[in-house]
């Protein structure tokens, strides 16, 4: 019997059909595949079967295009401790804390068993934000600064502890899980199709469109539903249409802690007919009720291709002016350049995605890996750069802006003003698994489902590219002053709710 299954992006398959290994054939096979830079893990989780502990782990290929699928099953897991695979590959460390805080699983030799979120349904209740073992080291030349976790301004709460010598940091611990939102239980708890939409959009508020077509491709898929053309582009469409819009204003942000006041003054006035956009399209300037399992919502007619057009023809010339004068002052480079460097090596080993493995040199883009919806018409190309520094976040924002524009004009194109059809009988498949990759603005989404033998959610898993990324600012960091660590953390953009599930 092979010891895995092979699959394809929003692939539905019987939960039988993945393979079940001893835990340590288990750990041998995933720990192997990550031997070759094409493959990442793309998801890994645990659930109940029974009495056990069931694991399922999903490496993703990028080079072929698929996804490798096994499974192993723990017994007496919370008495008896097991080798872990973060051991051998620091990538999988996220998904064996969150196992350990979730179910208990017990570690011989992890390196780093911290809290992930501090969920309400977790194993040890004991175990509580006020009681967080940061790291420390004893000297008397060192000092800690505590930042958060309350913001100024409208932000999620996130506290960062930094150790540092005199001005610069030698550590950063990152500490989340403030707001217990039991996001992946309500999808189980919530049998209302509509319901669950919604909040596929209230995972993250800057990745509205991301995670509500990640759960519509899931759940289309389980159900067998093959969407038309029309409601591929409209979802690839406003896919790219909040990466311009987000980028947009992280560029302007990243002015902002530079002070670059006419930088951020303009890109932030730049996002806002964009964001409207959206408004014009769908009525929600965030894109809420846009995506619509089964149907398209709202078409993209006429006067709503015309509205998008005239906003870009209006947009570029005053966006690549405002960028060639950031980008030739010496005082905006001086802030960029060199800043916040996170090497290939380190975003290989802790399995970074989206712009954070771009700018290292890393091949990982959904778009071009695992092709979805009108994606797979695109040919798109990721734009890579190599020194994993600010200036590099910041390049690849400018260039892929540029890029979407130019996709999303060759898309109008293609668009009719078909109305939306009748929504389907559903009939999501029994004792199925599924998964789904989305290339959001900030990286790669991957919702998963198992199902029972109603064909309702046994299991719903989310996972939002700021898991893998968070450990990157806290490398980025290092050996940079403490006064670059706003322009590091705004150049990653991570998200806490998206986190903080």
């Amino acid at each position: 019997m092979s010891k895995y299954c092979t699959i394809k992006n929003n692939q539905t398959i019987p939960l039988a059909d993945i393979p079940t290994l001893s835990y340590d054939a288990f750990l041998t096979l995933n720990c192997d595949f990550l031997k070759d830079i094409s493959c990442h893990c793309v998801n890994y989780f645990g659930f109940h079967d029974g009495d056990n502990l069931k694991l399922i782990c999903c490496i993703g290929n990028d080079k072929e295009g698929t996804i490798y699928l096994s499974s192993s099953e723990l017994i007496n897991y919370t008495n008896t401790p097991i080798p872990s695979f973060t051991a051998i590959h620091f990538a999988y460390h996220i998904f064996e804390r969150e196992l350990h805080e979730n179910y208990g699983v017990l570690y011989k030799d992890h390196p780093w068993l911290k809290p992930v979120r501090f969920p309400f349904n977790r194993k040890n209740k004991d175990s509580c934000i006020e009681n967080y073992p940061f790291y420390s080291i004893e000297s008397e030349e060192l000092h800690e600064v505590g930042v958060g976790p309350i913001h100024a301004g409208i932000i999620e709460p996130g506290h960062f502890r930094f150790i540092c010598n005199g001005e610069q940091i030698l550590h950063l611990e990152i500490q989340l899980g403030f707001q217990h939102r039991g996001i992946e239980h309500l999808f189980i708890e919530t049998k209302n199709l509509l319901k669950r939409n919604i909040l596929a959009e209230s995972i993250a508020g800057d990745t509205v469109i991301g995670h509500n077509v990640a759960f519509t491709n899931l759940w289309e898929s389980l159900s067998e539903f093959t969407p038309d053309k029309d409601i591929q582009l409209a979802r690839t469409i406003a896919l790219e249409l909040e990466r311009i819009a987000i980028h947009t204003g992280d560029l302007s942000a990243i002015c902002t802690d530079i002070a670059y006041q006419l930088g951020s003054s303009v890109f932030g006035r730049l996002r806002t007919p964009l964001i409207n956009s959206f408004q014009v399209w769908a009525g929600n300037r965030l894109a809420k009720g846009l995506i619509r399992a089964g149907r398209n919502q709202f078409p993209i007619t006429k006067d709503v291709a015309g509205s998008i057009i005239k906003v870009f023809d209006e947009f570029e010339p005053d966006f690549n002016e405002m960028y060639n004068r950031m980008k030739n002052l010496p005082s905006v480079l001086a802030r960029l350049e060199k800043t916040g460097v996170v090497t290939n090596e380190q975003a290989s080993s802790i399995g970074t995605v989206g712009i954070s493995a771009r700018t290292s040199g890393i091949f990982r883009d959904i778009r071009a890996s695992h092709p979805h919806d009108y994606y797979k018409m695109l040919n798109h190309q990721p734009i890579l750069k190599h020194h994993g520094d600010v200036y590099s976040r910041t390049q690849i924002r400018k260039n892929e802006i540029g890029q979407s524009i130019g996709y999303i004009r060759e898309m109008l194109k293609e668009c009719s003003d078909n109305m939306p059809i009748t929504e389907p009988n559903w009939s999501p498949a029994k004792n199925a698994f599924t998964i789904s990759l989305v290339e959001g603005w900030r990286g790669e989404i991957c919702h998963c489902a198992v199902t029972d033998d109603k064909g309702e959610f046994r299991y719903y898993k989310i996972k939002d590219p700021s898991m893998h990324n968070w450990m990157a600012l806290a490398l980025a960091v290092r050996n940079n002053e403490i006064s670059d660590f706003p322009i590091c953390n705004k150049s990653f953009n991570l998200s806490y709710s998206g986190h903080d599930l």
